[in-house]
């Protein structure tokens, strides 16, 4: 790019942010509906970004219902307003249903209020129906203010100077049951809640060989009980979009049956509240122990989850989603046109996009047309690509159908796991050997890394020998950073001694490395020229390939849930700064998205390299932060960001400048954050990545039937990944040219976009980039790429 370009690009961007500026605008946030973990994110993000480009925020208390009652709920927000409510689950504005609303009188009230101080920006966080009430309201504005003016309540120059609503949505529902997102505000939260419930029932069932029915929310959405089924191995699930066939109520029982023949001692069924039969008829809980009592005398328990999915606190997911979300919405709102239709900021894939609020609602309310019409199949489709994919990997890996059913492949597949143990690598593992089984192929398993393939640590491994593995941290295989390259001879021979016809290596750094040397000694070993593929798995999130990685989501929540104590503590004693180690190698994934995720005050990072004066900075931001009512401060540091500036290097420096002013704590958070039952995204990214890297493999093999092929081609050795929206397979030949390998990191990341999110939510200057000016998309786009569905 030449100097003319970089200035163009820079005007136009300052010309963006002049754009941007919110001089002289009005911001109001409320949350409506029934509340959820996250949405006191979004609201934080939402106040901080609009004061930082010069808007005034105000908190609308108890949803529309304060917008219809005005006075003390309509109440200017201030940057310390929002501190400590980032770790709150609920929200701390209030809720409440509406009738006022609903009716025209209500919502002239409403619009007086809101004219009263110059509001003339909406951002509503809620479900389906608070977002289509603020359509509602936003197409009758000006008709209200005119009415108003009519009645002597408002000035006619008041009409004119706020002739046009601006209304952006956000979608806070735990249900994860609205079309156009990949996932709303609170649904990662809610699985939080049932996987620690079915990850303690679980212990007590096997105990005494019980049956438990566990019944999770989702009135007109089985989102959380399909996911939760997923991460669990649950034996049945019953949703409201999948009805079970008729006489299911025989085939449940022959599953449990069997399962229990083979040694499981526990059987979980997971029932959304909504499911119903083919007929339309409601499903109960109470319905599905009697049958299982009667048909199959088991101990059978109901367990009815109700609120408790509502409440705790967030997990570090949904605090960056909503964060991201309350930030986009902001720039949504100031680069509003009166043309602009009312819109929803959403997530597709790993990416924000705007969507059309009218659309989305058109197709969630098309949902619930397709199950009134039982017409399952359409409803299943509508839900979108998350909700197919994740419908079919869980009937793959649940039901195995009869060895006489299964044409036999005569390949035999092996799986390994390569590096650091990282939480998730166990179900990736369960995945693979059941769908592998299900193609058709005899799968081996490979113990202790590339150090046990040339030993020949190498068992066949059936399908009930990884049941139950979803939910174990660490790696049963066992692990190893052993690299191939001084053993190739061996590795190769013990190919040939097992005739393995293709390799899925799940793992971090390490297993990229290894899938190289693999790769190139090709030439020297037939044995090696066979299909390849790998997954990523490590807390680092550093393999180039992939925006994400098996195992960071869960140390991602380690570190969250530490910093929370720690802020907690901090609360207690006054003027106190923590500085938190994380790890991740040179990758500053952990530090920089555990800050946003925990709102520290500064991350230090290898990729944006800072010398004594960025510490000096930090030392007097806290020192003016410790002047105000928040007089705590939280300060990340990633291992590797610098050689010479080390965790007690900066700790020293700060407790000697801070002296008189705040004391300091340090804290190294080390081998837990690699520890632990891994979260519900990993376990759900692990299946189903995993499973998907399977079928690329038996399509490779079947290609290959019949004509003796040797792989030998870029394309037959891939690392499997989400990119942007997509899930790809890139040749690790391709890979080498965007890697660094003397730092073991991609070299272009995703998510250093968002740095300077997480400095303007801690009140520091940053250019903040958005996604391209105010282009809205439509729902139903979809590009010739396999979707990434997180």
């Amino acid at each position: 790019m030449d100097d003319d370009d970089v200035s163009a690009r820079k005007g136009s961007f300052r010309k963006f942010l002049e754009h941007l500026s919110g001089a002289g605008k009005a911001i109001g946030v409320l949350t409506s509906g029934g509340d959820a973990q996250g949405m006191n994110a979004a609201v934080r993000a939402v106040v901080r970004m609009g004061i930082y480009v010069g808007a005034k925020v105000y908190f609308i208390y108890e949803g529309y219902q304060g917008m219809v009652d005005g006075g003390s709920n309509i109440v200017e927000a201030n940057w310390e307003s929002v501190s400590s409510i980032l770790q709150v689950g609920g929200t701390i504005i209030g809720s409440a249903r509406c009738k006022a609303f609903r009716t025209r009188e209500g919502r002239l009230k409403a619009a007086g209020n809101l004219v009263q101080r110059g509001i003339t920006n909406l951002c509503v966080i809620g479900g389906d129906g608070s977002l289509t009430g603020a359509n509602i309201f936003r197409k009758e504005w000006s008709g209200l203010l005119k009415e108003l003016a009519e009645n002597g309540d408002i000035d006619r120059e008041e009409v004119q100077k706020h002739a046009y609503l601006n209304v952006v949505g956000m979608v806070g529902s735990i249900d994860n049951d609205f079309c156009g997102t990949d996932m709303t505000i609170g649904t990662d939260s809610a699985l939080h809640r049932i996987i620690e419930v079915v990850d303690a029932i679980m212990t007590t069932a096997q105990s005494h060989q019980r049956t438990f029915v566990l019944e999770v929310m989702g009135r007109h959405c089985g989102y959380l009980a399909l996911v939760s089924a997923l991460a669990c191995g649950a034996d049945w699930v019953f949703l409201p979009e999948s009805p079970p066939e008729e006489g299911w109520q025989e085939n449940m029982c022959i599953k449990l049956s069997e399962n229990r023949a083979r040694k499981k001692r526990l059987n979980i069924i997971i029932v959304a509240e909504g499911a119903i039969d083919t007929q339309n008829k409601p499903i109960t809980s109470e319905q599905i122990k009697e049958l299982v009592v009667t048909q199959l005398g088991y101990d059978t328990r109901v367990t009815i989850l109700g609120h408790v999915q509502r409440g705790g606190t967030p997990s570090a997911f949904d605090r960056i989603l909503a964060s991201r979300m309350g930030v986009e919405a902001v720039v949504a709102l100031l680069q509003a046109t009166p043309e602009t239709p009312a819109c929803v900021v959403s997530l597709s894939g790993n990416q924000a996009v705007r969507l059309p609020l009218l659309e989305c609602v058109q197709m969630t309310q098309d949902v619930q047309k397709a199950m009134d019409e039982r017409r399952f199949k359409d409803a299943v489709r509508l839900r979108g690509r998350s909700f197919e994919s994740n419908l079919n990997t869980y009937k793959r890996l649940a039901i195995k159908m009869p060895d006489d059913r299964i044409p036999k492949s005569n390949c035999n597949v092996a799986v390994i796991n390569v590096g650091a143990p990282a939480a998730g690598m166990n179900a990736a593992v369960r995945s693979a050997v059941r769908v592998g089984i299900s193609e058709g192929h005899k799968m081996f398993a490979i113990y202790d890394g590339f150090e046990g393939f040339a030993k020949g640590q190498i068992k066949e491994i059936g399908w009930a020998d990884v049941g139950g593995w979803t939910g174990q941290g660490g790696s049963i295989l066992g692990t190893k950073r052993t690299l191939p390259g001084k053993s190739l001879e061996a590795i190769a021979e013990q190919m040939r001694t097992h005739s393995i016809n293709a390799l899925l290596i799940i793992g971090g750094f390490e297993a990229y490395l290894g899938l190289l040397e693999l790769s190139a000694a090709r030439d020297k070993f037939e044995e090696l020229c066979v299909p390849m593929v790998m997954v990523p798995a490590t807390v680092s999130n550093n393999v180039p390939g992939s925006d994400f990685s098996i195992g960071a989501d869960t140390a991602l929540n380690t570190i969250t849930d530490t910093c929370d104590r720690i802020k907690q503590s901090a609360s207690g004693t006054k003027r106190r700064v923590f500085i938190i180690e994380t790890m991740g190698g040179y990758c500053g994934y952990l530090a920089n998205m555990g800050a946003l995720a925990a709102g520290a005050d500064a991350a230090y990072i290898f990729e944006e390299p800072f010398d004594i004066r960025d510490l000096q900075a930090n030392v007097e931001h806290l020192t003016e932060k410790m002047k105000t009512t928040i007089q705590r401060g939280l300060v990340l540091r990633n291992e590797s960001c610098s050689e010479h500036y080390t965790t007690d290097f900066i700790y020293h420096l700060y407790s000697e400048e801070g002296k008189g002013v705040f004391d300091c704590r340090k804290n190294v958070l080390g081998h837990m954050q690699q520890g632990g039952a891994p979260s519900p995204f990993d376990r759900n990214f692990g299946t189903k990545i995993s499973a998907r890297a399977m079928q690329w493999l038996s399509t490779k093999l079947k290609e290959a039937q019949g004509k003796g092929k040797r792989f030998v081609t870029d394309d037959s050795i891939c690392v499997l990944g989400i990119s942007k929206r997509n899930l790809l397979f890139q040749p690790v030949a391709q890979l080498k040219k965007e890697t660094d390998f003397e730092h073991r990191i991609p070299k272009e990341q995703w998510w250093l976009k968002l740095r300077p999110l997480m400095k303007i939510l801690a009140k520091y200057k940053a250019s903040y980039e958005v996604s391209d000016p105010g282009q809205l998309e439509h729902v139903h786009h979809r590009g010739h790429e396999e979707p990434a569905a997180i």
